[in-house]
């Protein structure tokens, strides 16, 4: 059983920067591919990024291409979204996901394990 623990969320102006990581523990981190997803108030859960078991591979939405980056740290059982020119619509509660296959992708379903969430919210 894996334990997710996101952290690095607050409030921010539009443009500026945060990064969000997430811990992982009770389990072999490097096994599991690695997903970001967001929920803004009123919507369903979306895919932010994922990234692959070595940190070789990712995948993003369309909507934060060119601003956001993920990446994984196997050595701290950490995963990391780097935030940047942020912008008003990305406000929202963050999650970090886990994936006991190599998925890397968007479905939700496909994911085994969540974190409680990180509010992120960008005021204009």
């Amino acid at each position: 059983q894996v334990q997710l623990v996101e952290s690095g969320g607050g409030l921010v102006q539009a443009g500026g920067s945060l990064r969000l990581s997430c811990a992982a523990s009770g389990g072999t981190f490097l096994t599991y591919a690695m997903g970001w997803f967001r929920q803004a108030p009123g919507k369903e859960r979306e895919f932010v990024a994922a990234i692959n078991r070595s940190g070789g591979s990712t995948t993003y939405t369309d909507s934060v291409k060119g601003r956001f980056t993920i990446s994984r740290d196997n050595a701290k059982n950490t995963v990391y979204l780097q935030m940047r020119s942020l912008k008003p619509e990305d406000t929202a509660v963050y999650y970090c996901a886990a994936d006991r296959s190599s998925y890397q992708g968007s479905r939700l379903d496909r994911y085994d394990y969540w974190g409680q969430g990180t509010q992120v919210t960008v005021s204009s």
